[in-house]
């Protein structure tokens, strides 16, 4: 009898997010190991989605196919507000709408729920305790610890969605991370069975790009991704904007993305004259080969995330690999997991400190032309231990061995 398993996710194709790059990639490595995979996520936000592929990305009563043959069954798209609370809203609402969506399709021999929309993990609880079945709950990111360090929690509802994720943590059969340190958190809030399949990518789909050359002085920085509060871009912006241009320092930044800090970081540009003078622009999402055209502009790729929240020693992400697989120079404003992912790179210049230290290694970064060189190490590690096929086995592996006990 085939194997089915049914996958409940907050994103996925044909939207590019970092969420579902890792699951196309792991559904069609599950669908290559003999499994059925239903997909239950709702309509693509056509903000993440491609103009050309928006068609297979509405709402529909039917599921549709996905591209590795997967059955991809959609919810209705609730949008409230663009902020963090309109989020956590629209999370709910989707989570709600999951439940039915997911009961209808064929039953599965195991539900996996990925956040991290934290209400789908409560729905995938709910759908596989209806249906008398395992369920494997996928931990992206440090919940719940990191919803209180960015004091989301606040209210009656934001205490009952803390408890209820502890909960269904402690009760799935399975729970997955990508991040050791996170799992051993887990495991010791009395959470087992707790496996790690880090983030990776697909290194068949990255390109290997060439070093810019450029003049003393010059440096470009790209960063593509979410300009959400988690980023802490604005010290970027300060930082760049504080480098005395009539120096011979030409420093530029270019912000490529969405999201909801991405008007404030527009007014903290502007306020310090970074925007006039061309420091700092602005770049809407893209998708595709505009991706690497991004980086070919660039001299340092920049990876941040803010260094004073505890849970974010345990957070790698997900672009790290991307900019690990093209041997790009990475400018890094990590700590914890991500700065020892990057160490494998060996062409990783960390941003540490306040504004003034941040602007003081990017001028020096400036100052010297062989100071960003491509270097394929990181690349060569990334085929080793992050290359999403191969990742997408030992989840397959991780199933099936769930499946088999569960059929004793």
């Amino acid at each position: 009898m085939t194997p089915r398993v049914q996958l409940l996710t907050h994103s996925y194709w044909p939207e590019r997010t970092a969420p579902q790059r890792r699951w196309e990639r792991l559904v069609s490595s599950l669908r290559e190991d003999g499994w059925a995979v239903d997909v239950v996520a709702p309509a693509a936000n056509k903000h993440h989605t491609p103009v050309q592929h928006r068609e297979q990305g509405r709402f529909s009563l039917r599921p549709v196919i996905g591209p590795s043959g997967e059955r991809v069954h959609r919810t209705p798209y609730v949008l409230l507000r663009n902020s963090r609370a309109g989020r956590f809203a629209s999370d709910l609402a989707s989570g709600v709408l999951m439940v039915p969506r997911a009961l209808t399709a064929p039953k599965p021999d195991l539900v996996v729920a990925t956040v991290p929309a934290l209400p789908t993990i409560c729905a995938g609880w709910v759908v596989a305790r209806a249906r008398r079945i395992p369920l494997v709950v996928d931990m992206r990111d440090a919940w719940p610890e990191l919803a209180r360090e960015a004091e989301v929690r606040a209210g009656p509802l934001g205490r009952l969605m803390e408890a209820a994720v502890i909960s269904v943590q402690r009760r799935a059969e399975l729970v997955v991370t990508v991040t050791e340190g996170f799992a051993q958190r887990l495991r010791e809030r009395q959470v087992s069975p707790v496996e790690t399949i880090s983030n990776g990518v697909a290194l068949d789909q990255v390109p290997q790009l060439d070093q810019r050359r450029r003049a003393p002085g010059e440096l470009r920085l790209a960063y593509l991704g979410n300009h959400g509060e988690s980023q802490a871009l604005e010290r970027m912006i300060r930082a760049v904007a504080s480098i005395p241009r009539d120096q011979g320092l030409d420093v530029r930044l270019r912000l490529v993305g969405s999201g909801t800090q991405k008007e404030q970081l527009r007014q903290v540009a502007l306020a310090t004259g970074a925007l006039a003078s061309g420091a700092v622009e602005f770049c809407d999402p893209v998708h595709g080969d505009e991706v690497w055209d991004h980086y070919r502009w660039a001299d340092s790729a920049l990876v941040s995330l803010r260094t004073d929240w505890a849970s974010f020693a345990w957070t790698v992400p997900s672009k790290t690999f991307e900019l690990m697989g093209l041997g790009k120079h990475i400018s890094a404003a990590v700590t914890g997991e991500a700065a020892w992912v990057l160490g494998h790179a060996q062409n990783v210049t960390y941003l540490s400190g306040d504004t003034e230290q941040i602007a003081a290694t990017l001028s020096q970064l400036a100052a010297d032309p062989d100071s960003t060189p491509v270097d394929p190490r990181g690349r060569s590690w990334v085929a080793e231990y992050a290359d999403l096929p191969g990742l997408g086995t030992r989840y397959a592996a991780l199933l099936a061995d769930l499946r088999a006990e569960a059929h004793r």
